[in-house]
C-alpha cells in the first residue's frame, strides 16, 4: 500500500473477477498513444515537407483555391493518423488474442511470470486503475512485447534468465501520484525473488512518460527497431520507433 496525493492506492495479484477491467484498461492505455504518435510523425520534416508539396499540388490543381491546398495536405495528414491508428489497433487486437485473453492462464499458471492490478478507493469503492505484468524467460527464447510472440532464441545470461516487463498501464487520472513507479518497482523486486539478472522492456517513441520514468529507475537503451506487427509501409510512415531497454536486478 502506497499513499501520495491523499490517494490511497493497493497493488494485489490479479484475480479472475479482474479480467474485464483489466481488458478495458489495457486497450485505452494502448489506443491513448494513437494521437501522441501521430503528432510526432507529422511534425518530422519529410512530413512536413510532403505536407507542403501535395498542399501545394493541390491548389495549382484547383486553380489557386485555398480550399483544394487544404483538401489535399489534409489527405496526406488523414493517411498518417490511419497508419498510427492501424499499428496500435492491431497491437491491442494482438495481444487481446493472445496473453490477455486469459490472463490467469497465461501469466498466473506460471510461477516465473507475474501479474499485478493496482487499486484505488474512489468514492469509498474500490477501482481497478493500473497493471504490470512481468514474463519470466528461463528457457532460450525472447519474447518480443510490441510484435506479441516469441520471435527467436536469445543467448541467455546463464544465470537464471532474465524478466520481460509485458505490461505497464496507469490510468489517466492517477498518474503522477507515484503509482506508476511503484508497480515498476513491484516488477524489478519480482525478478531480483526469481533470480533473473535482468529485466528487460520495449517503449515506444511515442511513450514519452513512460521512458522518462524507466531511465529514472536506470533502464539502458540497448536496441531499436520500427518493426511492427503491422504493414510495413504503415510502420515507415508512422516513423514509430520501438527501443528495447534493460536493467540489471
Amino acid at each position: 500500500m502506497a499513499q501520495k496525493n491523499s490517494i490511497p492506492f493497493s497493488i494485489r495479484k490479479f484475480s479472475p473477477s479482474d479480467q474485464s477491467a483489466v481488458m478495458s484498461l489495457f486497450r485505452d492505455g494502448v489506443m491513448e498513444h494513437v494521437y501522441p504518435a501521430f503528432f510526432r510523425a507529422m511534425s518530422h520534416p519529410d512530413h512536413i515537407g510532403v505536407a507542403l508539396s501535395i498542399s501545394m499540388a493541390g491548389y495549382v490543381l484547383g486553380g489557386s483555391s485555398y480550399f483544394q491546398a487544404a483538401l489535399f495536405g489534409g489527405a496526406w495528414a488523414g493517411l498518417i493518423y490511419y497508419c498510427c491508428h492501424d499499428i496500435h489497433e492491431g497491437y491491442a487486437g494482438l495481444r487481446a488474442g493472445a496473453d490477455m485473453a486469459d490472463v490467469q492462464a497465461s501469466y498466473l499458471s506460471n510461477p516465473d511470470h507475474a501479474f499485478w492490478v493496482a487499486e484505488a478507493d474512489v468514492k469509498g469503492r474500490p477501482k481497478l486503475v493500473g497493471i504490470a505484468a512481468v514474463i519470466g524467460k528461463r528457457a532460450e527464447e525472447k519474447f518480443d512485447d510490441w510484435n506479441g510472440g516469441v520471435i527467436g532464441e536469445d543467448a541467455g545470461d546463464g544465470d537464471g534468465g532474465c524478466g520481460e516487463l509485458s505490461h505497464l498501464v496507469v490510468g489517466f487520472p492517477w498518474r503522477r501520484k507515484g503509482l506508476g513507479a511503484e508497480l515498476l518497482q513491484r516488477a524489478v523486486d519480482f525478478c531480483g525473488e526469481r533470480g533473473y539478472s535482468r529485466l528487460l522492456l520495449d517503449v515506444s517513441s511515442s511513450q514519452t512518460a513512460a521512458l522518462d520514468l524507466y531511465k529514472r529507475f536506470g533502464f539502458v537503451q540497448t536496441a531499436s527497431h520500427n518493426n511492427t506487427h503491422s504493414n510495413r509501409w504503415f510502420s515507415r510512415l508512422a516513423r514509430i520507433n520501438v527501443m528495447r531497454m534493460e536493467k540489471s536486478v
